[in-house]
């Protein structure tokens, strides 16, 4: 079999495609990426061939991409289903016909913010899966830009969305994420959301001097915008560094621990930490409330505090609340005295870390990605729907 996965150019779109990718190529099958040209060193970083495909961009150069995208904020939000669902699309869809007629793949893949390859699919006559961390919100921001790709690529009108989610949906969440206000497609299957390795224990513990006798927090706010929030790290720091705790920080490629000047000996900045060996031993982490570390917490039981920034945030921020596994600071809120007393809060009350351990033994019991490259090859082989029992 053949999978082609599809990706916006950032890192938070492909990383939740690479568990499926691997687990295929580990099962014998042959999968490649198509993307954005300026993305190749990422898919390729991680074992993959590349397709260039459609516009040349990075989500990280946005504004140097499309002059016409708003400013960050609530604007910048309405606007992205348009760039998502119609300008990336419609350019993609021309190169994955070509790519499609050379290198023939029996099923597409492609993350939910990337809908050229369902346009691309279903003109071909060959299914397409989503897949990754899905937000099963209300499509009704969608159907504009997704009906005007559809006219401009010759395809008849789907007002219904039907074929969104017409084949196979492999989300990357526990049952309990979905809220009572989203619906799911009846192609759903909810796949475990920890990568492969996470089952694997690591002993090695990093900076040992700070795992004694105080509780350990971890503060990982992402890559990309939140880095141009002014003064989050510094609140956080400010607000945790003179508390009888352990910090530990991770601030990306895009700061300079030394730009937060000298520390006391309870507080660590660095660019990268390892999850793998750090999260376990964590009482509370401060996350802006992406996906893939939210998943990563829940997993093992970890509570939060959740400062969300943008995108797919402040609904996550939500979530993490109604289940009871972290608190939520918004964005007028982000003083240091604010998350000293959310952290506190979190740290004092045990149910944040029961409600956490409870999603944690749901994520234990579910499938993982083997169920997924089942029902891929049974795609691949029927090209029919498959449903799931909900």
């Amino acid at each position: 079999m053949r999978a082609l996965f599809t990706t916006q150019p950032a890192t938070g779109s492909f990383r939740p495609l690479v568990p499926f990718a691997r687990a295929l190529v580990d099962a014998g099958h042959e999968v490649a990426f198509a993307c954005s040209p300026s993305f190749r060193p990422h898919v390729e970083a991680a074992g993959f061939q590349m397709f260039p495909a459609g516009i040349d961009w990075l989500i990280s150069e946005m504004t140097r991409a499309f002059p016409e995208a708003p400013p960050p904020g609530p604007a910048r939000m309405a606007w992205i289903p348009t760039l998502w669902h119609l300008i990336t699309a419609r350019a993609t869809v021309p190169d994955l016909l070509a790519i499609a007629d050379r290198w023939l793949p029996d099923v597409f893949v492609r993350g939910q913010g990337e809908s050229g390859a369902c346009l691309a699919a279903e003109i071909l006559g060959r299914p397409h899966a989503v897949a990754g961390a899905i937000w099963f919100r209300s499509l009704e921001s969608v159907i504009g830009p997704y009906s005007e790709a559809r006219r401009a690529v010759g395809l008849p009108p789907d007002p219904e969305m039907v074929g969104f989610y017409q084949y196979l949906t492999l989300a990357t969440m526990p049952p309990s994420w979905i809220a009572p206000d989203e619906s799911l497609p009846p192609t759903a299957h909810f796949i475990d959301p920890r990568p492969p390795d996470a089952s694997v224990e690591t002993t090695e513990a990093p900076w040992p001097e700070l795992l004694r006798d105080r509780p350990l927090i971890h503060a990982t706010l992402g890559t990309t915008e939140v880095n141009r929030t002014p003064g989050l790290y510094e609140a956080i720091i400010g607000g945790l560094r003179d508390d009888p705790v352990s910090l530990i920080v991770g601030i990306g490629h895009e700061r300079d621990p030394d730009d937060f000047g000298p520390q006391p000996p309870n507080v660590r900045i660095e660019r990268y930490v390892d999850h793998a060996s750090l999260l376990p031993r964590c009482d509370v982490v401060l996350t802006h409330g992406g996906h893939g570390t939210l998943m990563a917490c829940l997993s093992l039981g970890v509570p939060m505090v959740v400062l969300p920034v943008n995108a797919d945030q402040p609904r996550n921020a939500r979530r993490c609340a109604d289940l009871g596994v972290a608190r939520v600071i918004g964005s007028e809120e982000r003083t240091p005295e604010a998350i000293r007393a959310a952290t506190q809060a979190v740290l004092r009350d045990s149910s944040y870390r029961a409600n956490a351990e409870r999603i944690r033994d749901e994520i234990t019991s579910m499938p993982g990605q083997e169920r997924a490259v089942e029902l891929l090859e049974r795609l691949a082989r029927d090209r029919a729907p498959i449903m799931a029992a909900h």
